[in-house]
């Protein structure tokens, strides 16, 4: 994992991205961000599990899909299956110690 510090390379409203190999941060300080990294840490498992561009076409379908579903672009953001582990489970830093492969998938049809 390399994390670069890119601050005009992250959309608003957003403070990390992450693109196998890379963690892109929008602030150095947040390279102390415990949470955030493990967050983005939870995505990069998810891109090698799903071999990095089926990860891409998989999360912008989905986001299609919960923006027809939810007509709100935050609402979709949050409840696409892969975002939805990664944020109920970035404040486990041990998460990805036991993590089971695709396991994105329990939060597939998980409704709010």
């Amino acid at each position: 994992m390399f994390i670069i510090v890119a601050k005009y390379l992250i959309p608003k409203g957003f403070r990390g991205l992450t693109v196998f190999p890379f963690v892109v941060i929008k602030y150095a300080l947040d390279k102390q961000n415990k949470i955030l990294v493990n967050h983005e840490k939870i995505h990069l498992r998810q891109q090698l599990e799903l071999l990095i561009l089926p990860f891409f076409l998989w999360y912008f379908i989905e986001y299609a899909v919960r923006l027809l579903q939810y007509k709100n672009a935050n609402l979709a953001y949050r409840n696409i299956s892969l975002e939805r582990e990664a944020y109920a489970n970035e404040l486990d830093l041990d998460y990805l110690k036991t993590r089971r492969i695709f396991s994105f998938l329990n939060y597939l049809f998980v409704s709010n």
